[in-house]
């Protein structure tokens, strides 16, 4: 501990404190109390996270590693929460030694402290590698490292917990990384402040071992587990055996990449959260138990209800086995890992509603599966993610009490998944008294796009913190996929050590500088509009954003009711608009929540400023980016007009079009080739790299490529309805598939036209799904670092499509 720290000193910290600290408590944080004291004694010693500190700072800055000293204090020196403290060394009078010293309650305070150092003073950014990564060349020299206010800067903590991940991040995200990439992502967690991440790796070794206990063999296993892309729906029970079986060489190497992982959280001070039982058994298990109460659920999107992946089986809670079973799993994890942070994560519920909604039943399924973990661990809390509250009408507020009070208080924390678009803490009375963690979801399937909402972002956590009995104890990052959209996520990292709103027009002036590394006014000027347009979605439909680029098989329900029935108003050809007005609820329009013409006013600017900020990865990042928004919504345009020269029975004019389209998805996947942040070989190249033999190379490969088009069965001319939704505007994926795609429905479309028929759905449909399955089946190889001027590529493209053009917002 930091002793040195006098009291007197500690006082005018407090009173020259840089920011509004507040109370902090809520009564959630009362609920949670006991389980903090416990954390706080079973943390690492002071000497491994100070030493895990430094290790993660040599990683970051090597040059500058000398010139910080930090140091482990305890809560009672941050009055009685977690802070971190900045203060100028007292070496920094002499001109030798450290010139910073960074003071936390945890190794995550500490490097938080560090990354809140260097983005306020320094002018630093800490973004992932594929949007550009660190920008510290505005960091000064060894020796000239900016002052802080001479008492230091406090900054506390308004809640405990910062928590980080959606159970399907592993999949969408975290599916194929090594150490390496795990060691960098534990580093941006820990200097973004988060202390509570899910650690879902290796899990299912853990299974494999707890079913053997239940006679359950490894061969019944094969059809349990689904392949590596799709763990986490064979883990939620939406689907079983799907691209596997998993060999046994990922199993054990999983559980040594999980200890690595847990190892170092844990070394930081972080509380992983680890998984429970949540019901989900494989077939065999009927058979070993004839008499448990085992049944099957649903269809979850296969198609015609194919029993070899769909209809998985579920264990009830109430079954005394149930409470065996999820013992046995806690306790073969204490085993493995030889410790806990007491937190487990279950959701037994999600997208499985129970099957009768009597109150007094949902209560007792909800005992039963706490019991399950407790039995293991008498300190164990449930973590359960809110998200079924916010789609599933199942959910009236009898249920949710029934369910939410069937766990002694504090002993059940939410995730408020939705928050900053629907936050469930407002309309369930704070979760009905339950404690719960303010979440941002932002990004489904991790899909590409521009996107986000900024001011509630940086309002919404504080409001619900500062309402009426808050119950709030967290704050956290649920995005369903990571490495896109690094203004929202430097915003949303912020928010956990913010106690009042942050004023975003002031923050997004700040931002460019820090992400580049220099201020331009133009590149100043662009910003402003991108934070009032792309960042301004205030209906939060991100879930709906899938342009004609990378969602062609979904304009089959609008092809039928539009361009098949050749739908006329008065005898006329209806007009864009119109077309528009007229589609049925079946065929979402892609999802357009700003003008067009700012966005392209913006992307001018950017170019504008390119001369002067090309140096810049980060702003190549951006550049790439923003050009790439821009054109996906011009092709929405250019679609239309396609449609619109058939319904006129112009085939010429079809084919002139449908060209042009295909032209511009080329010109696409040339500009998304000009950074390594978009391109389809990583992806690719780090499965192969996990498999031990060629047979694996060629099922982890089909797994990577299957999860971003279109996942599980078909039928010859029967497309499964999960399709594109982990779409990615990737370089190789659009030349080779999103692009002949296309122009299969192109050439389609021109065929009726010429020879007067209508258009031939099933033969299309055909052709699409054997080009689908091809692919996902093809072994070419695509580069796996970029090439090309960003620059050059995006002013080329911006005169070609822009420059004259007349620009729709509608």
């Amino acid at each position: 501990m930091d002793s040195s720290l006098p009291s007197i000193l500690l006082l005018l910290i407090a009173l020259s404190i840089v920011l509004t600290l507040g109370q902090s408590s809520t009564i959630g944080v009362q609920y949670i109390s006991r389980l903090l004291e416990i954390q706080d004694h079973e943390r690492a010693p002071p000497s491994v996270q100070v030493a895990a500190a430094y290790g993660a700072l040599q990683r970051l800055l090597p040059s500058h590693s000398s010139a910080f000293e930090f140091r482990i204090i305890s809560k009672e020196q941050c009055g009685g929460e977690s802070c971190f403290v900045i203060r100028n060394h007292p070496s920094k009078y002499t001109r030798e030694g450290p010139e910073i010293l960074i003071s936390g309650v945890t190794g995550v305070e500490v490097l938080a402290g560090l990354h809140w150092y260097l983005k306020h003073w320094c002018g630093s950014h800490i973004s992932w590698e594929k949007t550009g990564g660190v920008q510290v060349s505005s960091l000064p020299k060894l020796g000239s490292l900016p002052r802080v206010h001479d008492a230091g800067v406090l900054v506390k903590r308004p809640v405990p917990w910062n928590y980080y991940q959606n159970a399907v991040t592993s999949s969408y995200s975290f599916a194929w990384w090594d150490w390496t990439r795990w060691e960098k992502e534990i580093d941006w967690m820990a200097l973004q402040g988060i202390n509570l991440p899910l650690a879902f790796t290796g899990q299912e070794t853990i299974w494999q071992k707890v079913f053997q206990k239940f006679n359950i063999s490894r061969s019944d296993l094969d059809d349990f587990f689904s392949g590596p892309a799709f763990l986490a729906w064979s883990r939620m029970a939406n689907l079983h055996g799907w691209g596997g079986p998993l060999p046994q060489s990922w199993f054990e190497q999983q559980i040594v990449l999980q200890k690595k992982i847990l190892a170092r959280m844990h070394e930081f001070g972080m509380t992983p959260v680890l998984p429970a039982f949540s019901g989900n058994v494989p077939a065999a298990l009927k058979n070993v138990f004839p008499l448990a109460k085992i049944t099957r659920l649903g269809n979850w999107f296969s198609v015609k209800s194919d029993p070899r992946w769909c209809c998985t089986y579920l264990l009830d809670a109430t079954d005394p086995l149930f409470i065996e079973i999820g013992r046995a799993f806690i306790e073969q994890q204490l085993k493995e890992y030889g410790k806990t942070g007491h937190i487990y994560n279950c959701d037994t519920f999600d997208e499985n509603t129970p099957p009768v909604d009597d109150p007094e039943y949902i209560s007792s399924l909800g005992a039963a599966i706490y019991n399950g973990m407790q039995s293991g661990d008498s300190d164990a809390v449930w973590l359960m993610q809110g998200w079924l509250f916010s789609y599933d009408p199942f959910w009236r507020p009898t249920q949710m009490k029934a369910l939410l009070h069937s766990v002694p208080v504090g002993r059940l924390v939410v995730l408020d998944l939705f928050a900053e678009v629907k936050p469930i803490w407002v309309t369930s009375e704070q979760f009905y008294g339950v404690p719960y963690i303010w979440c941002m979801l932002h990004n489904f399937a991790g899909n590409i796009e521009m996107y986000g909402i900024l001011d509630s972002i940086a309002s919404g956590p504080v409001e619900a913190r500062l309402s009426e009995k808050s119950t709030m104890v967290g704050i956290g990052m649920s995005m369903e996929g990571i490495e896109q959209n690094p203004v929202v996520y430097d915003l949303m990292s912020e928010m956990a050590f913010q106690h009042n709103k942050v004023d975003v027009k002031v923050w997004i002036d700040q931002y460019p500088a820090r992400r580049y590394g220099r201020s331009v006014s133009l590149i100043q000027d662009a910003w402003n509009v991108l934070y009032h347009t792309l960042y301004n979605c205030t209906d939060g439909a991100f879930d709906k954003n899938r342009d004609v680029i990378v969602a062609f098989p979904d304009v089959d329900p609008f092809f039928i009711s539009i361009v098949h029935k050749r739908v006329h108003h008065n005898g006329k050809p209806l007009s864009r608009s119109a077309l528009m007005k007229s589609q049925t609820d079946s065929y979402d329009h892609p999802h357009l929540w700003y003008s067009t013409a700012e966005v392209i006013q913006a992307l001018k600017l950017f170019i504008a400023s390119g001369d002067e900020l090309s140096a810049s990865n980060t702003f190549r990042y951006d550049l790439v980016d923003l050009t790439r928004q821009a054109l996906a919504k011009y092709a929405n345009e250019l679609f239309l007009e396609v449609i619109e020269a058939y319904q006129l029975n112009d085939a010429h004019e079809v084919g002139r079009l449908g060209r042009r389209f295909l032209e511009l998805v080329e010109d696409m996947d040339t500009l998304l080739a000009c950074h390594d942040g978009f391109l389809l070989g990583p992806w690719l190249e780090s499965a192969k790299q996990l498999a031990q033999d060629e047979v694996q190379q060629k099922q982890f490969e089909w797994n990577a490529r299957t999860q971003i088009t279109m996942w599980f069965d078909n039928t010859e001319d029967e497309a499964s309805l999960l399709r594109d939704y982990g779409n990615k505007y990737w370089s190789g994926l659009l030349r080779d598939y999103y692009g002949p795609r296309a122009a299969i429905y192109f050439k389609y479309l021109i065929e009726s036209l010429e020879n007067g028929h209508g258009f031939r759905l099933k033969e299309w449909r055909r052709e699409w799904i054997k080009l689908t399955n091809d692919w996902q089946s093809n072994r070419n190889l695509y580069p796996v670092e970029s090439s090309g001027d960003a620059l050059k590529t995006s002013r080329l493209l911006y005169n070609k499509y822009f420059q004259n053009a007349v620009i729709s917002d509608h």
